[in-house]
């Protein structure tokens, strides 16, 4: 005999609320995704909301580089790219430089269900320690190395940061810039001067950019080969004036116009004199 079902609503379900939003719940039991709310019912901008729930499905390994996410997403790069600084920003998402076992520096993306201050609040309290047991003290990674920005040449830093100003979209960081004076010092120690490198590096930049600016930058100082710097003009030697034989003693001298020499002239003068 078959065993009877109910099509009767469940009883939470009886007393639906006057107004609001009434759920209407479904049993998930396979490709589901549990989000905090914190995270769900984030205010601000829902396509940060949904960029994170998105990264938050993804299997390990999925891309979530900007240009992987805007083939996903309707929205634009300039939309995904402030979601994510957002969510970095919030503590949801981060982003370091990372060396590979070959020795390439690439960037990783951690993404966290819960940001860094409330992992630290739902962390259970630690039981106290017996006065008898001994403490081994865990030992700590070395911070990473900073950045050598005393070493950037200041004058490629401020040709860098000065491209803003001819696109606003050229905006750099400090570890960036930093990163890309190298490439400018060696431009500027060829005697290219800084107006030929800004152009160099802002002609006909894409209308959209699939990779953070930096980026572009660096492709166009590796590829791009080095501009000559301006040929200074060549000064010409005055001419020579042709050979003049003197009416006087039928010396050669050089003289653009006949007549006397040196000689001649003076012998002249102080006959006149006398």
């Amino acid at each position: 005999m078959a065993e009877s079902q109910s099509n009767a609503p469940l009883r939470a379900d009886a007393v639906a609320p006057a107004s609001g939003v009434i759920h209407v719940r479904t049993r998930l039991t396979a490709d589901f995704t549990v989000i905090s709310n914190a995270l769900a019912q984030r205010r601000g901008s829902a396509v940060t909301v949904g960029v994170a729930v998105y990264i938050s499905s993804l299997p390990a390994g999925a891309p979530v580089s900007i240009a992987a996410l805007c083939a996903h997403f309707s929205e634009g790069e300039i939309l995904i790219s402030r979601a994510l600084r957002e969510l970095e920003a919030a503590g949801y998402v981060r982003r370091p430089r990372e060396r590979t076992p070959t020795g390439q520096v690439r960037t990783r993306t951690y993404f966290y269900d819960v940001p860094g201050d409330l992992r630290e609040r739902m962390k259970p309290p630690r039981p106290r320690k017996r006065p008898e047991a001994t403490a081994v003290q865990e030992p700590t990674p070395a911070p990473a190395p900073a950045e050598p920005t005393a070493d950037a040449d200041p004058r490629a830093v401020a040709v860098l940061a000065s491209l803003r100003r001819v696109d606003p979209r050229l905006i750099l960081s400090e570890r960036e810039a930093v990163r890309l004076a190298p490439a400018v010092a060696g431009w500027l120690a060829a005697g290219v001067g800084a107006a030929r490198i800004t152009e160099v590096l802002t002609a006909r930049l894409p209308d959209h950019f699939l990779t953070r600016p930096a980026g572009i930058l660096a492709y166009r100082l590796r590829e791009t080969p080095l501009p000559a710097p301006p040929t200074p003009p060549v000064e010409r030697p005055a001419p020579i004036p042709p050979f003049q034989t003197c009416d006087g003693c039928e010396r050669a001298f050089r003289s653009p116009t006949p007549g006397p020499c040196r000689d001649c002239r003076h012998s002249a003068r102080l006959r006149t004199a006398c």
